[in-house]
């Protein structure tokens, strides 16, 4: 009999069965552990429990009687259940916690990752060669576009230009309050999700697990067939639109023309190469300008995948890195999703969405909530530990790199060349969120005074000395010697503290 194969909760897709080189013996046995230790150590969205475990239930179901799903407290007593200590295999985890528990397991076989691009020892060598340092993720993504073929012709990018970030850089339209663009795909519930709803109930009742957030009807894939669906709605009717708006916001579109993808791909429903050949055929019809496509395929190939490897690459100690010396815990607000009791429209609507649906789009997570809370030093670790809990896309892969190296700039530059915060005129120009605000993006004092723009002026000054030396910061570190209020700026961050903006 062939050797039984592990599933992980995000390892659903079809590639992870797949047997040939690198994979699970053919026709393999599969187990799969529905381990509640998990959602009892970290008080996730429940959207997300929602998702994750309706994912599972629906890929059991397909897999019929080659599956033996169990339902444990913890991973281990699943095993004894299944396999005891027979062998076993399984595709390398996604965590590093995950990867200790197989490694340390007798008769456990890890075969190499999949539902990636780049295999970790030709990133490994690719890194080495840069000095280990500075892995611009510009440098990376020409790298792996030219190692795939993806969207080049010959040896040039296709379009003639690697970076369309020029023409993707737009404010939304004027006056608009949607964009207009046909809605995303959204799935019909099935019985398995009545079955997912009342577990969870039964939970927080009997069992103590606690959750964060509201679980709507769900709003994200949770099969493959569902993901294809959404991926091919993205493709011929939101794709085209996707590219000029994507660093936009506005209120009452909190969608856009994002392809709501992420937890498809994370849940390894889709395979990142499928999603970007998509596009990339999209465009060569006709069908899709290549700025969008571009676009698109940048946040794949270049960013999801190079975050997949920094989490790797740049090792466990990473998790630890404070560079800026922020250990100020998140306030009761934040962690509940309170948006009703905060008064700065743009971070309350941003919160609600996040209690709401589990998901808000890479503007709002780094320029409003990351922003945030870097401005007011909250500890990188416990920061990246919400984000990690909150989003329905979220996983330590994920957000590690996410949090501690680009929005709170914890690693002191390793990742990103400069802290990504703004004051409110940035916010101002690139949504419409500021308009209804009882703050004035423009003041930085008084009553009306925005949190983020004296926020800001409080964290260069905060931190003057560390960022007067950085190319990309220093005239804006200049900038707080031609504020003749910076003392009332700084009282009004005082006085704010760490109560709702």
């Amino acid at each position: 009999m062939a050797t039984p194969h592990w599933l992980f909760g995000d390892q659903l897709g079809p590639h992870f069965l797949a047997a040939g080189e690198g994979g699970p013996e053919h026709g393999a046995p599969v187990v799969m552990i529905e381990a509640r230790s998990v959602f009892r150590r970290r008080r996730f969205h429940r959207a997300k429990a929602h998702l994750v475990l309706s994912a599972m239930r629906h890929r059991a179901a397909e897999l019929g009687d080659r599956v033996r799903y169990v339902q444990a407290e913890t991973y281990r007593e699943g095993l004894r259940k299944t396999v005891g200590d027979g062998p076993l295999t399984v595709h390398h985890p996604t965590s590093r916690a995950a990867l200790r528990l197989v490694s340390a397991l007798p008769g456990v076989t890890v075969l190499p990752a999949r539902g990636f691009l780049v295999p970790h020892g030709d990133f490994g060598a690719w890194a080495d060669g840069h000095g280990g340092q500075r892995l611009l993720q510009e440098d990376f993504y020409r790298w792996v576009r030219r190692g795939h073929g993806i969207l080049m012709d010959g040896d040039a990018p296709a379009g003639g230009r690697w970076n369309h970030d020029h023409d993707n850089r737009e404010p939304p339209p004027k006056g608009a309050r949607t964009l207009g663009v046909p809605a995303p795909y959204r799935p019909r519930e099935s019985e398995v999700d009545e079955e997912v709803r009342h577990d969870l109930d039964r939970w927080e009742r009997e069992e103590g697990i606690r959750f964060v957030g509201r679980d709507g009807p769900r709003l994200f894939p949770a099969t493959r067939r569902e993901a294809l669906a959404a991926l091919h709605r993205f493709v011929e009717r939101r794709l085209t639109g996707f590219g000029p708006y994507e660093d936009a916001v506005l209120a009452a579109d909190p969608v856009m023309s994002h392809s709501l993808l992420s937890s498809s791909l994370n849940l390894g429903l889709l395979d990142p190469l499928e999603c970007v050949a998509a596009a990339e055929s999209a465009w060569r019809a006709g069908a899709a300008p290549v700025n969008s496509v571009e676009g698109f395929v940048r946040q794949i190939a270049g960013w999801r995948e190079y975050v997949w490897q920094l989490y790797w690459y740049f090792g466990e100690d990473y998790r630890g890195r404070n560079a800026l010396g922020h250990h100020a815990p998140l306030p009761e607000w934040f962690l509940e999703l309170d948006a009703d009791a905060v008064t700065a429209h743009c971070l309350a609507t941003t919160l609600a969405q996040v209690r709401d649906t589990g998901w808000t789009h890479h503007i709002p997570r780094l320029m409003l909530l990351g922003s945030h809370a870097l401005q007011r030093g909250w500890d990188p670790a416990a920061v990246t530990d919400w984000f990690h809990r909150c989003f329905v896309d979220g996983y330590d892969w994920v957000m590690l790199p996410n949090v501690v190296g680009m929005s709170q700039y914890a690693d002191g530059g390793r990742m990103t060349t400069k802290p990504y915060t703004s004051g409110g005129a940035y916010v101002h120009r690139m949504s419409d969120l500021c308009g209804p605000c009882a703050y004035r993006p423009t003041d930085r004092v008084g009553d009306r005074a925005c949190p983020f723009t004296a926020g800001y002026w409080a964290f260069l000054h905060r931190h003057r000395a560390r960022l007067s030396g950085n190319p990309r910061m220093a005239r804006a570190v200049q900038g707080l010697d031609r504020l003749s209020d910076l003392d009332e700026v700084l009282r009004t961050e005082s006085r704010r503290g760490d109560g709702p903006p």
